[in-house]
């Protein structure tokens, strides 16, 4: 298993296995380009050290998790275990006997990648998620956005990424969610500035749906999901997620 957790993380990430130890030639270490980190350790145990019958050697791979429950109700199940040599910031080894199937184990290194990623790695590679962006009638008629085109430039708000899912407010007098668009392109260089406003980067937005003006309400987003100003870009309460999507 270990040529081909090589094999995969070749293919996904442009990583090769790394061998820093001196004292221990045979433990690769596969870590990120940028910051260097470590995204797993391989290395190879005796049974006994991990609790199991038998004294021959195995092969198992550490990787970081970034829920300390998830690392909790992993370790009950057969092949799991708290990180050997590196049991603190939830890591966890994986024995690779079988006994946990190699989809599995490919699914755990993404997610170990994905923790132990810099933090601009982190923006690129994050899922798509969900923003409230609001829009001033006074500086654009956001009413009549969507009339002529189905995909318009906008303001990029910081974190912003292409695939997310933006909702776009209209703030008052109209105080409501308007549309769900999708993000199609983000980081188009822009240099507009004025008294009122300054757009470093616009992105592209295409939309998705409309809501009625009296959908979606500020009082509504106040006393049923707990939003109490739309400011600039935020996140999507789950609540009111679901209820967007119906």
């Amino acid at each position: 298993m270990r040529e081909a957790i090589f094999r995969y993380v070749k293919e996904t990430y442009k990583t090769e296995p790394d061998y820093p130890f001196s004292t221990a030639p045979t433990y690769p270490v596969l870590r990120h380009a940028d910051n260097r980190k470590w995204f797993a350790l391989l290395m190879d145990v005796s049974r006994e050290k991990l609790g199991l019958k038998g004294t021959e050697h195995v092969d198992i791979i550490n990787v970081k998790l970034g829920d300390p429950m998830l690392v909790d109700m992993l370790v009950r199940q057969p092949g799991y275990f708290y990180g050997y040599h590196i049991a603190r910031s939830n890591w966890i080894s994986i024995l690779l006997d079988g006994t946990v199937p190699f989809e599995e184990v490919c699914r755990w290194i993404d997610e170990s990648y994905a923790v132990t990623a810099s933090r601009q790695k982190k923006q690129k590679i994050r899922p798509p998620k969900e923003w409230i962006v609001p829009a001033n009638p006074k500086y654009y008629d956001i009413v009549h956005a969507f009339d002529s085109a189905g995909e318009i430039d906008w303001k990029q708000g910081r974190g912003i990424r292409t695939g997310d899912t933006v909702y776009l407010y209209a703030a008052a007098p109209v105080s409501a969610i308007l549309y769900k668009c999708k993000v199609t392109e983000t980081d188009i260089p822009c240099h507009y500035s004025d008294r009122a406003l300054t757009i470093p980067a616009l992105m592209k937005i295409r939309l998705l749906k409309r809501y009625r003006p009296d959908r979606f309400t500020f009082e509504k987003l106040k006393e049923e999901y707990g939003i109490y100003a739309v400011r600039g870009p935020r996140g999507v309460p789950h609540s009111l997620g679901e209820a967007l999507k119906k």
